[in-house]
């Protein structure tokens, strides 16, 4: 009896120390990231809030922002180039339809390095002009317009989640879950479907206007969408180049993202890997010592937290190093802790 009332104390201590810990531990999950500079009230990746206003607005406005960088590009790279080769026509030779739309073509061929040769330079003027745009278009294909392509299809994965969820009447916080979290398998998803549309509709065009059997039509999209170009088989209606204008640059562009995709994919799946090997593997005391980074043989929360972020790839010892310069730098008075003090002394030094 004497025992348990030497005890009663630091059990009646015990439930507040579990408050204090659980207290402490929910103020950690509550931990949000940086609020979002450029935040649009009732949308949010491409899903739309049914109490947002109606607002009337053009089919541009409506774009994304970085989408109509990349269709200004586009335009302004083809105008160009179009007005340049339209001028040189006469020094390319080749089997020729139309002034304006073989030098469109040209310039489309070019750009995404399929030169059939069809049309080839034959002249310095030229062949100067066609090495500037080539490297030029390259440039276009893998810096900007990839960007609009992974723009399109994030717009795309968004209806495809819609649709598989339309049954189940879920809201726009569950659908946002669901792209974060296989955002790249439904990508790949998408950018699958709309490659074999285009393969498909590819070898159909060429079968039916241009007059090749149904192997040579799929061997001229293969070597097309690869950009393999042999030559042998292209396009040499009117029609078929106003088709290849844009059938091209839309294939090229698709198969590109496609493989883009695909290593991304193995990246995550890898990636999710290592992070389920770290959460199912066992603490150890040499692992303690590791974590413990201010050597007080304690291990706390956030502690553990960035050793595990560190054992995952998720952040480095060089990155950690660098918030805790950063971290001595707003901490004035070496406290060890950060204030609206220590704020507005760093700020006004």
């Amino acid at each position: 009896m004497a025992g348990s009332n030497i005890n009663q104390p630091l059990l009646d201590q015990l439930p507040k120390t579990l408050q204090n810990a659980d207290s402490r531990r929910r103020r950690l999950r509550r931990l949000k990231s940086a609020p979002i500079p450029e935040f649009v009230p009732g949308e949010m990746n491409g899903i739309k809030d049914d109490q947002s206003l109606p607002r009337y607005e053009s089919i541009l406005d409506k774009l994304h922002p970085s989408f109509r960088k990349v269709i200004l590009y586009l335009v302004i790279y083809l105008t160009i180039g179009t007005t340049c080769f339209y001028f040189v026509q006469n020094q390319i030779q080749g089997k020729k339809v139309n002034g304006v739309l073989d030098s469109v073509y040209f310039c489309v061929v070019t750009m995404t390095t399929v030169g059939y040769g069809d049309l080839v330079p034959n002249s310095t003027t030229a062949k100067l002009l066609a090495s500037f745009f080539v490297f030029s278009g390259m440039a276009l294909v893998g810096m900007v317009l990839s960007k609009g392509a992974d723009y399109l299809v994030e717009k795309q994965e968004t209806l495809l989640i819609k649709a598989l969820h339309m049954r189940d009447k879920v809201g726009p916080s569950v659908i946002l879950e669901e792209i974060e979290t296989n955002k790249v398998r439904y990508k790949c998803f998408v950018i699958t479907a709309i490659l074999v549309v285009l393969i498909v509709v590819g070898t159909v065009f060429l079968a039916e206007v241009e007059k090749l059997s149904t192997i040579d039509a799929f061997y001229c999209v293969c070597s097309t969408i690869t950009t393999l170009g042999y030559g042998d088989k292209s396009f040499s209606t009117k029609a078929g180049r106003i088709f290849a204008i844009f059938w091209i640059l839309t294939s090229t562009l698709c198969l590109a993202q496609f493989f883009l995709y695909i290593a991304e994919f193995n990246t995550e799946r890898k990636q999710k890997e290592l992070v389920q090997w770290v959460l199912s593997r066992k603490m150890t005391n040499v692992d303690l010592e590791v974590a413990d980074l201010d050597n007080d043989r304690v291990v706390g929360a956030a502690e553990f937290v960035v050793y595990k972020l560190k054992e995952m790839g998720k952040i480095s010892q060089d990155d950690i190093s660098l918030l805790l310069d950063e971290f001595e730098c707003l901490d004035v008075d070496q406290s060890g802790t950060l204030s609206t003090t220590d704020l507005s002394l760093a700020q006004s030094s």
